[in-house]
């Protein structure tokens, strides 16, 4: 049996995996599950280290991979929120046969800010990954602070997002200065511009970890990929925009190939 918790809800047609981001688990989708459930099969997956999933480990997104390959359905829309848009990409494009569709939200190719792109200050990531063998629990909560920062539900979706937290056991500390590593280190930006499967990119008009501005940027880079900023979002724009956010990957089913086990 794998130690990766894979939770599979719903009828629909078309197979959608959920990939939550750093220092959280599946329970962040949890109210977007009933009004997608009839639309797709949904895949609810706790990344390895995270949630359900503390004895599976990964440290790495190519662990992660393939971690995930073994019981992922034949072919999917793979979801993946923040980092675990990085995740969703990668195996994508290491397994472009298993992908009818990706879905990356409020994520980015590259998160640390550089020369000439935007993003997370290098110091502020450096900051963290410090803090954490100070108070793991004060920094975890800064960081989902920072997720809703801005918006109008900001309070609400903050208080969501640490339940969230503390609904599951909470991850290591060496899984999240794993999970900092990849959000310093990773550049994919180039690598995506070779993407076969269809890429919808979404975005918060107010995140103050993934800059709208990238939206533009990636428009060029990847032309065949589609991105769509919710406006009045930040980070996590299915707490706080649901409705919206639904909507759009219910449209984007449409694009992509068949996506049946």
């Amino acid at each position: 049996m794998s130690a990766l918790h894979w939770q599979t809800i719903g009828q629909g047609d078309c197979h959608l995996v959920l990939l939550h981001g750093w220092g959280l688990n599946a329970e962040v989708w949890h109210d977007i599950i009933e009004r997608l459930s009839s639309h797709f099969t949904l895949h609810l997956v706790d990344l390895p280290g995270y949630g359900r999933s503390p004895e599976c480990r990964a440290s790495t997104l190519d662990e992660m991979v393939a971690a995930l390959l073994p019981l992922a359905p034949q072919r999917a829309i793979w979801l993946g929120w923040s980092m675990g848009g990085l995740v969703a990409s990668l195996l994508a494009l290491r397994y472009p046969q298993r992908v009818a569709g990706v879905v990356t939200v409020s994520s980015s190719p590259r998160f640390s800010e550089g020369e000439d792109w935007p993003g997370i200050k290098p110091q502020v990531l450096n900051g963290f990954q410090h803090q954490l063998g100070e108070d793991f629990q004060r920094t975890v909560e800064r960081f989902l602070a920072l997720q809703t920062l801005g918006t109008a539900s900001a309070r609400q979706d903050a208080r969501a997002l640490k339940s969230v937290v503390l609904a599951q056991p909470e991850p290591s500390l060496a899984v999240l200065e794993a999970g900092l590593q990849i959000l310093k280190t990773t550049d994919l930006r180039q690598d995506l511009v070779a993407l076969k499967p269809p890429l919808l990119r979404l975005y918060g008009a107010l995140d103050g970890l993934v800059p709208r501005r990238i939206a533009a940027l990636l428009d060029a880079l990847w032309p065949t990929s589609r991105s769509q900023i919710i406006e009045q979002a930040g980070h996590a724009p299915f707490l706080s925009h649901s409705d919206e956010f639904c909507r759009q990957l219910v449209d984007f089913k449409s694009e992509c190939a068949i996506c049946y086990n």
